[in-house]
């Protein structure tokens, strides 16, 4: 079973997020590795709003390819390059989650893993 939780003991998310998940031990995870911005054919895409929207469809992929759905998300990181993007970031996530939430870390950088990258998000996922 998966509980998200905003306890009114802490302050009240920012955006479209959750401040836990709680899952059952048992429970089938996933942790997918940071997903860039690059096209399954290995071309990368321009523009941080649009690594970004790939970043987010590679991490679905993964997903689907080991048998989860993105209902099953509980933990996203985004890690971005370029100063002030942090509006532009939950804009594409809360259009690319459908209403839902997890628990979400964003993280200004002053690099990844080639200047080309503007963007990088790792995610967790359980399946009960």
């Amino acid at each position: 079973m998966i509980e998200r939780i905003n306890p009114s003991t802490v302050v009240k998310p920012a955006s479209k997020y959750v401040q836990a998940v709680v899952h059952t031990a048992a429970a089938k995870r996933i942790v997918v590795s940071g997903q860039i911005g690059v096209t399954p054919d290995g071309n990368t895409v321009q523009g941080t709003e649009g690594q970004m929207r790939q970043a987010w469809a590679n991490v679905f992929a993964v997903l689907a390819a080991a048998g989860f759905e993105k209902r099953h998300l509980v933990k996203a990181t985004i890690y971005v390059t370029e100063p002030n993007q942090v509006l532009l970031y939950r804009k594409i996530r809360d259009e690319v989650m459908d209403g839902l939430l997890c628990a979400n870390t964003y993280i200004q950088v002053a690099g990844l893993a080639s200047p080309d990258f503007t963007v990088e998000i790792e995610a967790e996922a359980v399946l009960d």
